[in-house]
């Protein structure tokens, strides 16, 4: 299943393909546990104890497997302590796993919710759990995304946390379609069967617009690099950008 969504920056969408149909949301939810941080009012300077044990959605806990997690460098700290503002740019800059459900464990899953609420999100859509919390997994309990979702999420974001997006390592994917140097804030995720990409996407020569793009399917090989569904979703942006002149209304 391939869905699009794309929009003039604060305008209502002019590409809504299969937009609506859920899929499982991987580090994407990422955006609304920084949404969250960022509400939250903590003082990013506040020091998290770095721990790898986390209260599940169902009860009992979950932890994380450090082979599974694409940063490293939060799990150089466990056992001592790190900036929450720090944690939060690690979790989108790097899509650290650990980073996450630290963040996660600071704000707590009703502020995730209240996120999601604010953005006008579709029922369909929301981060009842963290990304590795087997047990809610097992439950059924998931996290679920629509491309319209994510662009009503991405336009729902203050300036703050937009520029932190912009701190994306991972030049995959969307970031993959567009000219070098393009300034854009973005998030990605993937596993074996998943890939999706949502951004905020800066021309230097025509308004912003903002893309969201969610692949289910077995393209999807669960790698950062050389995975057939990024090079979709690359092939997806390109098209977008090559269209930018046209996506803004007369009137913008």
């Amino acid at each position: 299943m391939l869905s699009v969504a794309v929009a003039p920056w604060q305008r209502p969408p002019v590409i809504l393909r299969n937009a609506d149909v859920p899929h499982y949301a991987a580090s994407t939810m990422k955006i609304a546990v920084l949404a969250a941080v960022h509400r939250s009012g903590l003082d990013p300077d506040r020091e998290i104890p770095v721990v790898n044990a986390f209260p599940s959605a169902v009860g009992g806990s979950y932890a994380h497997s450090r082979a599974d997690d694409g940063d490293p460098e939060p799990w150089e700290l466990l056992g001592r302590t790190a900036p929450l503002g720090w944690l939060a740019d690690r979790m989108v800059s790097h899509s650290s796993n650990l980073a996450s459900s630290l963040c996660l464990a600071e704000v707590g899953p009703a502020a995730v919710a209240e996120v999601w609420r604010r953005a006008g999100a579709s029922a369909a859509s929301g981060s009842p759990r963290g990304i590795e919390d087997a047990p809610a997994r097992a439950a059924g309990l998931t996290n679920h995304v629509t491309a319209h979702d994510l662009l009503r999420l991405l336009t729902s974001l203050e300036p703050e946390v937009l520029a932190r997006l912009e701190h994306n390592a991972h030049r995959v994917d969307l970031a993959a379609g567009l000219p070098p140097g393009t300034r854009l804030a973005s998030k990605n995720g993937w596993i074996t069967g998943v890939r999706h990409g949502a951004a905020v996407v800066h021309p230097h020569d025509a308004p912003p617009y903002a893309l969201a793009v969610c692949y289910t399917g077995p393209l999807a090989n669960g790698q950062d690099t050389g995975d057939p569904a990024a090079r979709l979703l690359a092939g997806i942006s390109s098209r977008v950008w090559a269209c930018r002149h046209r996506l803004a209304p007369h009137d913008a």
